[in-house]
């Protein structure tokens, strides 16, 4: 049996804006286990960033998660309380952002930063801290990293940045990481590096991996599961050869249609008509209707369940359930 180590189930995340409500995360639903790294993918304001929040329990008003469970080791993170969170959060489950340069403070050196992190959950000696930190920084890649403990955020590139930002997220032994578009801000080539990092460090610590992306093409190379979002909703769900092979819903037929190929030469990139609609004004209906190229009256008219279409393939179009 796979050893489980994330549940989300029927998730919700609202904002109240004044007199306007916005469903931000609408009945997210997905497991993860040990040793796989699941994709989350979609458009920008699809969701994607506020699931990943959700399960840090990192929501600030105005916004309010109303609904579902985040079943972490079999304990549903929304009945702990603030305390108990903060012993789990950047401890057994850690976060890195798509900026590295602007999650480190600027005004404490490389070595500072990690070191504190340590010491808030390993409880270790001085001398323990700092052999911890080099060991952890030697880990992920960092030259000389003995002496860049002394250095500050702005010595650093983007991509060493990035690499001490996983060294931080990695120095208390995490079961799971969540990457929130972890190669951003990064040129292609360093983009590589960190992705294969990841994935290094994956196979030799056994870690469940959420990457956020808007990317299919890294999501290819370094996914096992693949969950898409569209407004707030999983549109389809699956491991990451089903999605390629067999994309069903018309969502993710046009994100893999969008994907650059070298042999496409000169012609025009495929695109998808429209624009995300805005969440505090959702479509009747699928939300997808507006855009979508097989869109019927039904379509309209009901939000279609997501359903099983094959062993461990679900999917949410009324076109697949007729």
């Amino acid at each position: 049996m796979p050893d489980k180590v994330l549940e989300v189930i029927d998730l919700k995340t609202y904002f109240y804006l004044e007199d306007l409500l916005a469903r931000a995360v609408d009945g997210v639903g997905f497991q993860i286990n040990k040793g796989e790294m699941l994709g989350l993918v979609g458009e920008s304001g699809c969701g994607k960033s506020v699931t990943a929040l959700s399960i840090m329990r990192l929501i600030n008003p105005p916004g309010r998660i109303v609904g579902g469970e985040i079943n972490f080791k079999g304990v549903n993170l929304l009945t702990l309380k603030e305390s108990q969170m903060r012993a789990i959060r950047g401890n057994q489950i850690s976060m890195i952002f798509q900026e590295p340069k602007v999650s480190l403070n600027p005004v404490f050196t490389i070595g500072a930063q990690i070191e504190e992190a340590i010491r808030l959950h390993q409880h270790l000696n001085k001398q323990e801290t700092k052999e911890e930190a080099i060991r952890i920084l030697k880990k992920v890649g960092l030259p000389n990293p003995a002496k860049r403990l002394e250095d500050y955020p702005h010595q650093f590139s983007g991509g060493m940045c990035q690499r001490v930002m996983i060294a931080m997220a990695l120095s208390c032994h995490p079961s799971l990481l969540i990457a929130d578009e972890p190669t951003t801000a990064l040129d292609v080539t360093v983009q590589a590096q960190i992705l294969e990092l990841l994935k290094k460090l994956q196979q030799e610590f056994g870690l469940a991996i959420i990457l956020i992306t808007h990317d299919l093409g890294v999501v290819a190379e370094t996914c096992d599961w693949v969950v898409v979002m569209y407004a707030g909703r999983i549109v389809e769900y699956a491991p990451v050869f089903k999605i390629f092979q067999e994309p069903y819903h018309p969502y993710t037929q046009g994100l893999i249609q969008s994907i650059p190929r070298l042999e496409q030469g000169l012609k025009r990139l495929s695109a998808i008509e429209g624009v995300v609609p805005n969440l505090q004004d959702l479509p009747p209906g699928c939300s997808f209707h507006p855009r979508c190229p097989y869109v019927s009256e039904s379509c309209k008219k009901s939000m279609p369940p997501i359903e099983e279409v094959s062993l461990n393939h679900w999917v949410r179009c009324l076109k697949i359930a007729q």
